[in-house]
Protein backbone atom coordinates (compact mmCIF):
# COMPACT_ATOMS: atom_id res chain seq x y z
CA UNK A 1 0.00 0.00 0.00
CA UNK A 2 1.61 3.43 -0.93
CA UNK A 3 2.26 5.79 1.74
CA UNK A 4 -0.53 8.62 0.87
CA UNK A 5 -3.16 4.99 0.66
CA UNK A 6 -2.08 3.96 3.80
CA UNK A 7 -1.79 7.54 5.43
CA UNK A 8 -5.52 8.25 4.09
CA UNK A 9 -6.62 5.35 6.02
CA UNK A 10 -5.48 5.60 9.11
CA UNK A 11 -6.81 9.12 9.18
CA UNK A 12 -10.41 7.92 8.27
CA UNK A 13 -9.77 4.79 11.01
CA UNK A 14 -9.08 7.93 13.35
CA UNK A 15 -11.74 9.98 12.53
CA UNK A 16 -14.40 7.04 12.59
CA UNK A 17 -12.91 6.22 16.03
CA UNK A 18 -13.46 10.09 16.97
CA UNK A 19 -17.04 9.90 16.12
CA UNK A 20 -18.34 6.98 17.30
CA UNK A 21 -16.94 7.73 20.96
CA UNK A 22 -17.67 11.46 20.08
CA UNK A 23 -21.76 9.97 19.38
CA UNK A 24 -21.11 7.15 22.68
CA UNK A 25 -20.10 10.00 25.15
CA UNK A 26 -23.60 12.32 24.53
CA UNK A 27 -21.87 14.78 22.35
CA UNK A 28 -24.20 14.19 19.45
CA UNK A 29 -28.21 13.74 18.91
CA UNK A 30 -27.81 11.49 16.51
CA UNK A 31 -25.28 8.99 15.22
CA UNK A 32 -25.78 10.83 11.49
CA UNK A 33 -24.75 14.17 13.06
CA UNK A 34 -21.05 12.58 14.43
CA UNK A 35 -21.02 10.99 10.80
CA UNK A 36 -21.28 14.41 9.20
CA UNK A 37 -19.35 16.54 11.54
CA UNK A 38 -16.60 13.76 10.86
CA UNK A 39 -16.62 13.93 7.57
CA UNK A 40 -17.08 9.67 7.81
CA UNK A 41 -19.77 7.65 6.24
CA UNK A 42 -22.83 6.89 8.23
CA UNK A 43 -22.84 3.26 7.23
CA UNK A 44 -19.32 2.26 8.08
CA UNK A 45 -19.51 4.03 12.19
CA UNK A 46 -23.02 2.27 12.24
CA UNK A 47 -21.67 -0.82 11.53
CA UNK A 48 -18.86 -0.44 13.71
CA UNK A 49 -20.91 0.60 16.78
CA UNK A 50 -23.13 -2.73 15.78
CA UNK A 51 -20.32 -4.68 16.33
CA UNK A 52 -18.87 -5.34 12.61
CA UNK A 53 -14.96 -5.12 12.72
CA UNK A 54 -13.15 -3.07 9.94
CA UNK A 55 -12.30 -5.36 7.12
CA UNK A 56 -8.27 -4.89 7.94
CA UNK A 57 -9.51 -6.92 10.85
CA UNK A 58 -11.20 -9.14 10.12
CA UNK A 59 -10.45 -13.00 8.71
CA UNK A 60 -11.93 -13.58 5.74
CA UNK A 61 -13.94 -16.57 5.41
CA UNK A 62 -12.16 -18.65 2.45
CA UNK A 63 -8.40 -18.57 4.20
CA UNK A 64 -7.42 -21.93 4.86
CA UNK A 65 -4.59 -21.56 6.58
CA UNK A 66 -4.39 -20.18 10.78
CA UNK A 67 -2.36 -17.46 11.81
CA UNK A 68 0.31 -19.82 12.86
CA UNK A 69 0.19 -21.99 9.71
CA UNK A 70 0.64 -19.07 7.93
CA UNK A 71 3.52 -17.59 10.00
CA UNK A 72 4.85 -20.97 10.17
CA UNK A 73 4.79 -20.84 6.29
CA UNK A 74 6.93 -17.28 5.95
CA UNK A 75 9.52 -18.51 8.05
CA UNK A 76 10.22 -21.61 6.18
CA UNK A 77 9.49 -19.52 2.69
CA UNK A 78 12.64 -16.78 4.37
CA UNK A 79 14.43 -19.96 5.73
CA UNK A 80 14.89 -20.92 1.71
CA UNK A 81 15.61 -17.73 0.82
CA UNK A 82 18.05 -17.10 3.43
CA UNK A 83 19.94 -20.01 1.81
CA UNK A 84 20.03 -18.29 -1.50
CA UNK A 85 17.40 -20.49 -2.88
CA UNK A 86 14.31 -19.67 -4.85
CA UNK A 87 10.84 -20.33 -3.33
CA UNK A 88 9.26 -21.27 -6.28
CA UNK A 89 5.54 -20.83 -6.46
CA UNK A 90 4.89 -24.77 -6.53
CA UNK A 91 7.17 -25.71 -3.62
CA UNK A 92 5.09 -23.06 -1.40
CA UNK A 93 1.93 -24.52 -2.31
CA UNK A 94 3.43 -28.34 -1.49
CA UNK A 95 4.03 -26.67 1.80
CA UNK A 96 0.89 -24.97 2.36
CA UNK A 97 -0.78 -28.39 1.47
CA UNK A 98 1.43 -30.23 4.06
CA UNK A 99 0.22 -27.61 6.63
CA UNK A 100 -3.35 -28.39 5.61
CA UNK A 101 -3.13 -32.17 5.76
CA UNK A 102 -1.68 -31.99 9.09
CA UNK A 103 -4.51 -29.48 10.06
CA UNK A 104 -7.17 -32.41 8.78
CA UNK A 105 -5.33 -35.30 10.57
CA UNK A 106 -5.41 -33.47 14.07
CA UNK A 107 -8.92 -33.12 13.28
Amino acid sequence: MPQQQGSQFSQKEGRIALAIQAFKRGQFKSLKAATESYDVPYSTVRDRVNGYPSRRDSRPTNRKLTDTEESTLVQWILSIDQRSLLPRPDSVQQMANLLLQKQSNSS
